[in-house]
């Protein structure tokens, strides 16, 4: 049990190392590459001292794959960083960014072509922890609407979506 847990925790550590790395978060990445390899360096000392025994075998690659989903369903409850999201409305859409802009999300609005005419795209920057809020408006509002999100991995502004005081972001640094 001791190895199957082990190896949960691990690997939960490890997929939330691989985020924090590629949003640039350096100190948090450090400290749980450290602790995700300290941890793999005991799950495996155990292994190694009873490969008679097919249980501990058995219990280190599902620790490993169970560790996945742990850290996949811990990454979305955290919600770090943030994310564009691009929504096309072939409806009306009015309701909708007054709706967006009165719950303190920024949004940018252009006219564009469709295939079947025109339409309006609007783009936002956003806390992930504020997806759910903004999707539920979009799809209350107008069902129709397609989008699509994307993480992103720096943002730079004095002014940060979502929020009503001002504040730095993350800046490039050579």
């Amino acid at each position: 049990m001791l190895i199957f847990f082990a190896r949960i925790v691990d690997q939960s550590i490890g997929i939330l190392r691989i985020i924090f790395a590629t949003r640039g978060m350096k100190l948090l990445s450090f400290l749980f590459g450290f602790f995700e390899s300290l941890i793999w360096l005991l799950a495996i000392s155990q292994i190694i001292t009873r490969l008679d025994n097919v249980f501990c075998i058995i219990a280190f690659p599902l620790g490993y794959a169970m560790g996945n989903v742990v850290g996949i369903y811990l990454e979305k409850k955290i919600s770090v960083g943030y994310v564009i999201v691009r929504v096309i409305f072939q409806k009306p859409s009015d309701q909708v960014i007054r709706l967006l802009r009165k719950s303190g999300f920024r949004i940018t609005l252009m006219d564009a072509e469709g295939v079947d005419g025109p339409v309006k795209i609007i783009f936002s920057v956003i806390r992930r922890n504020r997806l759910n809020q903004f999707l539920r408006i979009i799809r209350r509002k107008n069902p129709a609407a397609f989008y699509t999100i994307e993480d992103v991995r720096m943002v730079h502004s004095e002014f940060l979506a979502g929020n009503k005081r001002m504040m730095r972001a993350n800046s490039v640094r050579k």
